[in-house]
């Protein structure tokens, strides 16, 4: 087993019209909330869709050494839409941040989760709209975070 190698490490929460960022320190033992973007709804069929080059900018200007996207798998641990969605989405960026890896990761529950913990701190509303993507994003960084800390 190996230990993680360092560098800082960006999480995706890829949706229907936003996708929340965020990003880990380059020890990758925490992941903080870093933007939202919005989904290029009518990218160009030559061109790269504005969120997926917005991301791969985030990527250069963090210096990410990977980049980890949500992958909703259902509770019964298939693939529907949303699965092939993301994963469709996690092809596209990694044509464009070549050859920083992108890898999927189970993110079964993220935004609940991340919805019930803004809640809990009693941001609701569109103040959590605004934030639950990132939050999400958050969730599914640390996840995985976690679990190859474990595996160390």
């Amino acid at each position: 087993m190996t230990e993680l190698s360092r560098g800082v490490r960006l999480g995706v929460d890829v949706g229907q019209v936003r996708v929340g960022v965020s990003r880990s320190d380059p020890h990758g033992v925490l992941a903080t909330p870093l933007v939202t973007l919005a989904r290029d709804q009518n990218p160009r069929p030559d061109a790269v869709p504005t969120d997926i080059a917005e991301l791969a900018a985030l990527v250069a200007e963090h210096e990410a050494v990977e980049v980890v996207v949500g992958l909703p798998v259902n509770l019964a641990g298939r693939h529907g839409p949303a699965a092939e969605h993301a994963k469709a989405y996690a092809r596209l960026l990694a044509d464009a941040i070549t050859p920083v890896p992108v890898t999927l990761t189970d993110e079964r529950m993220s935004t609940v989760v991340a919805s019930r913990r803004l809640a809990e701190r009693g941001v609701r509303g569109k103040r959590q709209r605004a934030v639950v993507d990132q939050a999400a994003a958050v969730e599914i960084l640390q996840s995985w975070l976690d679990a190859q800390r474990r595996r160390t």
